[in-house]
């Protein structure tokens, strides 16, 4: 005697995570950059650029709840 065909189910997909929303203050890459001031009250402006953590979303760039 053969054996009993179990009956075939369907296979469910779990939907994908939502990703969340970029940080609207470093715009998703978690690092700003801020203008190096010079001068003895940091009046004169250069062209270069310094980078830092961006204090909203604590550099993972997503926005917070």
């Amino acid at each position: 005697m053969a054996a009993a065909k179990k009956p075939t189910t369907r296979r469910t997909t779990t939907p994908p995570a939502p990703q969340p929303a970029p940080c609207p203050d470093c715009d998703g890459t978690g690092e700003t950059r801020e203008t190096v001031r010079v001068g003895t009250r940091r009046t004169r402006v250069t062209d270069d650029r310094q980078t830092a953590l961006c204090l909203t979303c604590w550099g993972t760039g997503h926005a917070t709840d």
